[in-house]
């Protein structure tokens, strides 16, 4: 069974740098990424995050009826190495626990804006798989859209990682109200922490 491609491959008609494409995304924070026509549907920060488990399973990504991998798939690889980094991120130590949620998602919005590698830089661990911004100007263009996107993701996996937890009636059973936050991050989503879709990580 082979990886999972993304549902956006059929969109031609968005911008690409390089060879990734910079598609729409729902969000409020500010930066150079469109808005997605319809906000109710999923976008491509929704796919990562759907088939990061899954697509994490497999070292090989198999080419889907073409000679290449589509720009879509190279943006949602990066976006599925990201969340991997983020869960490396946020991983207890000896001696130091897993953050609880504000702190993770402090945690995780600063490695959001850190400074990291484009296609073509020096350390870049896809540069066999991905072409490095034509100019200057679509380096910027490129870094900028990361930056808005990793934030994105960053706080979309933060929510899934700490649930709001279920309140228990006197009887012990749920009673439909939504609770806090977990405590410490879902062990569904920490026991793929060591993972590496495709063998790699992006601070390799």
């Amino acid at each position: 069974m082979p990886a999972y491609h993304s549902v956006f491959n059929d969109d031609t008609s968005v911008r690409q740098v390089g060879n990734m494409a910079l598609l729409p995304i729902n969000t409020k924070i500010r930066g150079p990424a469109p808005l997605a026509a319809d906000s109710s549907q999923p976008d491509i920060i929704e796919e990562s995050l759907d088939l990061f488990r899954a697509n994490c399973l497999f070292r090989n990504f198999e080419i889907k009826g073409k000679s290449f991998i589509l720009p879509t798939d190279r943006l949602m690889i990066y976006l599925i190495l990201f969340i991997s980094e983020c869960l490396t991120k946020l991983a207890p130590t000896p001696g130091k626990p897993s953050p609880g949620y504000q702190e993770a998602l402090k945690l995780l919005q600063t490695q959001a804006v850190d400074t990291f590698a484009l296609p073509g830089d020096a350390g870049f661990p896809l540069n066999s798989l991905y072409h490095p911004p034509a100019s200057r100007v679509d380096a910027d263009a490129l870094r900028s859209y990361l930056t808005q996107t990793r934030q994105e993701l960053a706080i979309r996996l933060v929510d899934r990682l700490y649930p709001h937890e279920q309140v228990l009636g006197s009887d012990g059973q749920p009673t439909g109200q939504v609770g806090g936050r977990a405590n410490k991050p879902s062990k569904w989503w920490m026991s793929f922490q060591k993972r590496r879709f495709m063998g790699r990580s992006l601070s390799a």
